[in-house]
């Protein structure tokens, strides 16, 4: 338990010092663009994970929105549940609802606009086209090649999940230094959480310069990225500081007024 307490305050205080909070959307748009230049320019070998069936690609980036969602929400529940009323807690959890109808509509846009702008070839020299496929999935089910405008939801989703979690985690402090310091059980299930979700944004970040490197077009990659970061801003920067909204974790929301 101390073990846990020393790495959650080992933790924190790296995102202070490092200003991290502030500085990951410039970051991630630091990486899509080095990455993909990197990419166009051929400067990095094949390695490992340049296999899109590797195994943190396959068991965890595939699913990335489920892992997210699976740490957020018991986090976001003892976090924002000591001392307040279910009705600050439930609007508190809508964040989740909210983030995953964002997640829902961009990434099915992201299919869409991939079926309307692409067209079945039999093999990936793209020469002869089979017209009677007019979706990815039929094309792809039948053995040959869909080729359309492919926006990254890897770069979308990656960007989108690490903000996300940014925002969430970053009242930790706060709860490590106040009341909840006589509710072990609780405290300890918080810290066990809060080093996860750190770990999954390693992940996040570690997958997302991958993707940057190995895959997609740059405006893909550009593209999802932008969109992941819209998804972010409007929600915790433009809209969840309102009245009628969720709302922000506790912290921020003391901050906001002091500001």
């Amino acid at each position: 338990m101390a073990a846990f307490s020393s790495l959650v305050s080992r933790l924190v205080a790296f995102w202070r010092k490092t200003n991290l909070h502030q500085a990951l959307p410039w970051l991630f748009l630091i990486i899509s663009l080095t990455g993909s230049i990197t990419k166009e320019l051929q400067l990095i070998p094949e390695t490992y994970f340049s296999n899109s069936r590797n195994f943190l690609n396959v068991y965890f980036v595939k699913v990335s929105w489920g892992w997210t969602l699976l740490l957020l929400f018991p986090f976001i529940t003892l976090s924002n549940a000591h001392n307040r009323g279910w009705g600050f807690l439930l609007r508190r959890l809508s964040s989740l609802v909210v983030a995953t109808a964002v997640w829902y509509v961009c990434t099915h846009s992201f299919f869409y606009i991939e079926d309307v702008t692409g067209a079945c070839y039999e093999t990936k020299a793209m020469q002869v086209v089979r017209g009677e496929f007019t979706m990815k999935t039929d094309c792809r089910g039948a053995g040959f090649v869909w080729h359309g405008y492919d926006i990254s939801g890897h770069s979308f989703i990656l960007v989108y999940s690490s903000l996300m979690i940014a925002e969430e985690i970053a009242p930790m402090m706060d709860l490590k230094d106040g009341s909840l310091q006589s509710q072990a059980y609780v405290s300890l299930v918080l810290d066990v959480l809060y080093i996860a979700l750190n770990a999954l944004v390693a992940l996040w970040v570690l997958m997302f310069t991958c993707t940057s490197v190995y895959f997609h077009d740059i405006s893909h990659k550009v593209l999802g990225t932008t969109c992941g970061l819209l998804g972010w801003y409007l929600t915790y920067r433009v809209w969840y500081p309102k009245p009628l909204s969720p709302g922000l974790p506790p912290l921020q929301r003391k901050q906001k007024r002091q500001a």
